[in-house]
């Protein structure tokens, strides 16, 4: 399955490099290779080479709604990332780190989901967050 099938992102704000295993309505796992021609170390003002936090959030948040839009009566619908509950940000995300980002879903009524993400690299966790999606067919 690709990712291009399931959310409506593309280049460059498609941040998803591969679907490592989804269970629609369940959980989802994705891939992202991190490489220096990324857009969000191109900026002059960055003096540093570690991907900046708001993008990893979005990296969950693309995560959770592959799990959303992968069950049947999703599909095709619009997904919005509704807010961040809390977030913990434990080390720093540099060129040429993998990363694997897991979103399960925790409550799904109507047309608001929430969910619990978290990204990892290297066995080591990075972020842990709580998410809201809302739906809209």
């Amino acid at each position: 399955m690709e990712v291009t099938d399931l959310i409506p992102q593309r280049f460059p704000l498609q941040l998803l490099d591969r679907i490592v295993a989804v269970q629609p309505g369940v959980s989802a796992t994705a891939e992202k290779l991190v490489t220096i021609n990324e857009w969000f170390f191109q900026s002059p003002t960055l003096t540093g080479r570690t991907m900046i936090r708001p993008v990893l959030l979005e990296i969950l948040a693309q995560t959770g709604v592959v799990a959303l839009l992968s069950m049947p009566e999703h599909h095709g619908n619009n997904v919005f990332f509704g807010g961040i509950r809390q977030a913990d940000f434990k080390t720093d995300v540099r060129p040429g780190d993998r990363l694997e980002a897991m979103v399960t879903l925790t409550k799904l009524r109507r047309q608001i989901g929430t969910g619990h993400g978290v990204i990892t690299c290297a066995g080591h966790e990075v972020v842990s967050a709580d998410l809201t999606f809302v739906m809209q067919a």
